[in-house]
């Protein structure tokens, strides 16, 4: 009995020493690339123009300063809401150069159908 208590504490101290050495086999490393910060309210996104790489990662972080707003980036099959209550991300990487909108999504009165930028991909 003792020899297996021996054992089980020797498994999970090496399990442990593993998982905590150069940042471990437990832990994933986030995607290198560029993140873009995006605030949307009536009637605008802030940015409303995006430049990034072809075939690097792009993380787009986005919230609202007022309101429920939407995001849709179809090119790349993207939609997240905007909230005023903290932050939604999603990470993808562009493998087409050119010129995409995204707009909004979610009713936010009058000039709504005006809410929109550009993401440009260049080689």
């Amino acid at each position: 009995m003792a020899s297996r208590r021996i054992i089980c504490a020797a498994a999970l101290a090496a399990g442990l020493a593993l998982g905590s050495v150069g940042g471990g086999l437990l832990a994933a490393a986030p995607p290198a690339g560029t993140v873009v910060t995006i605030t949307a309210h009536r009637f605008a996104y802030e940015p409303n123009l995006i430049t990034v790489k072809k075939g690097q990662p792009v993380t787009i972080e986005i919230s609202s300063s007022d309101r429920l707003h939407g995001f849709v980036l179809s090119a790349f099959g993207i939609r997240l809401d905007a909230s005023p209550d903290g932050k939604n991300r999603v990470t993808f990487t562009p493998q087409q150069t050119g010129t995409f909108l995204f707009h909004c999504d979610v009713f936010c009165g009058d000039g709504h159908e005006e809410m929109s930028g550009t993401l440009i991909v260049e080689a």
